[in-house]
């Protein structure tokens, strides 16, 4: 086993929303980065000089194994949401797999980001995000599972579903689920949290639960969200409009996000607020509200 450096940062899914985020942030703190890719062409243009990319499949052990040797901290980012019906399996054996290469490699800690929700019920996709936490908590090294609600930000799919609705529809039918409370976050104050995990002890596999200063639904983003805009849109409640259909409705409008944004849907009946307040003694962020939030979105959404 190769000599472990302290400062050495691996973060997987660089690619993606969350992960490219994080490792713009930890870049111009100066940290020390290795970016695990299947396909590094995609990333080594857009890093900065010193960060290393290092190509790697969750699902070919060896090519894990060289990516996490003498690495202390892992970001762990991959879901396989958009890659078809079995993603539950795949995100399974990928954490399983992810789990034993950092332990093999004596990686100090693993951090990682699921989804808020509790109780039974959960949609297959929260109930999958939890799964995966579960797996990373048990591999036998420290680490630390954040649970988010929605995440605003301008790219995020939560976000960019409610820029397309409201800017396409001027009324709307809305069924019962777009009331469930929810506790919107912006990306800015969850980057900052993943960032500080770096200096919280993980030896105790915490999870904390973050969102926003405000409890609201997903209507209220969107009414919001209308109101930020300065346009008028007309929201008509009905009983019965199963996240199904309503999956099949949101392919017409926003047919870029129709695959993800069904899973997302069916998470939305879940209330995904914030039960458990031990983030506020182990960090110092004070998260922004949902008005803040949806300004900083749409100041970057271009």
């Amino acid at each position: 086993m190769a000599l472990k450096d302290e400062n050495l940062i691996l973060v997987t899914g660089a690619t993606g929303y969350i992960g490219g985020r994080l490792l713009t942030a930890l870049e111009k703190r100066g940290k020390k980065v290795r970016c695990l890719a299947r396909k590094p062409e995609h990333l080594l243009a857009n890093v900065a000089a010193g960060t290393q990319v290092v190509k790697g499949d969750l699902f070919d052990t060896e090519s894990l194994k060289n990516a996490l040797e003498g690495v202390h901290t892992a970001y762990y980012f991959v879901h396989s949401l958009g890659g078809g019906s079995d993603y539950e399996q795949r995100d399974r054996q990928a954490a399983a797999n992810f789990s034993e290469a950092a332990r093999t490699c004596g990686v100090s800690k693993i951090i990682y980001l699921g989804g808020l929700g509790s109780g039974n019920g959960l949609s297959t996709h929260l109930a999958s995000r939890q799964e995966v936490g579960r797996i990373l908590r048990e591999s036998g090294v420290g680490a630390i599972e954040f649970r988010a609600s929605i995440i605003l930000g301008s790219g995020s799919l939560s976000f960019e579903l409610i820029r397309a609705l409201v800017g396409r529809l001027p009324v709307m039918i809305t069924p019962r689920w777009v009331r469930t409370p929810a506790q919107p976050i912006s990306i800015k104050d969850v980057i900052e949290y993943l960032v500080q995990a770096l200096d919280v002890d993980a030896r105790d596999c915490p999870v904390f639960e973050i969102g926003g200063a405000d409890i609201v639904s997903y209507l209220g983003i969107m009414r919001q969200y209308a109101a930020r805009r300065g346009v008028t849109r007309l929201f008509i409640p009905v009983p019965v409009l199963t996240p199904w259909l309503s999956s099949l409705w949101l392919a017409l409008v926003t047919p870029l996000y129709a695959r993800v944004g069904r899973q997302l849907i069916e998470g939305v009946r879940n209330e995904t607020t914030v039960h458990d307040t031990s983030a506020r003694d182990s960090f110092t962020i004070r998260p922004m509200g949902i008005v803040e939030a949806i300004d900083r979105a749409m100041n970057k959404e271009d």
